[in-house]
């Protein structure tokens, strides 16, 4: 009669791991693909949770005294809205990271844009100073910058990028200057 073969402990295989790269990597793989799946479903949960009291503000509001009107600002209700739209831009960064284990930085620069944007539209200006303000647009500069900046490199098809454009037409005009 044979024993049966040991199985290698995980905490031991995991150790070994860091000694060999190919062992190593796949391990971190593993652990971030882990990690990725878990924030997915958490945020599904806050985007549950957000859709709910959404529904809940706006029936209060609606069910409230006078009959149909909204009681509170519209600054409340737009909030809500983007910070719904703001979780399904944060779902969309991690779920285009699980298809191509690639952070989408167009797609982050354009949900902080967003993030800001909502700052500013449910922003009390008499609860705020000059400073915060200055702050928010240049904020909004360096992103609206940044954005165009990825625009311009990025391929998409049937889009030329800005910066194909521009040596396309730098080659035209040393073509024509040399004619």
């Amino acid at each position: 009669m044979t024993a049966p073969p040991r199985r290698r402990n995980p905490f031991k295989r995991l150790l070994a791991a860091f000694h060999r790269d190919e062992e190593f990597l796949w391990v971190m793989e593993g652990v971030e693909g882990f990690v990725s799946r878990l924030l997915s479903v958490a945020m599904v949960m806050v985007i549950i949770v957000a859709c709910i009291d959404l529904v809940l503000l706006l029936t209060g509001q609606l069910m409230s005294a006078p009959m149909g009107f909204f009681n509170t600002t519209l600054q409340d209700i737009f909030g809500a809205f983007l910070s719904i739209l703001i979780a399904l831009e944060i779902l969309e960064n991690i779920t285009a990271y699980l298809r191509k284990h690639v952070v989408q930085v167009e797609l982050v620069v354009a949900t902080s844009l967003t993030a800001v944007a909502r700052k500013i539209i449910i922003l009390d200006l008499e609860k705020i100073d000059g400073v915060e303000l200055i702050g928010l647009a240049l904020a909004i500069l360096a992103l609206a910058i940044s954005y165009w900046l990825i625009r311009a490199v990025t391929p998409v098809k049937g889009r030329t990028t800005g910066v194909k454009r521009l040596k396309d037409a730098l080659r035209q005009t040393r073509d024509r200057d040399t004619i």
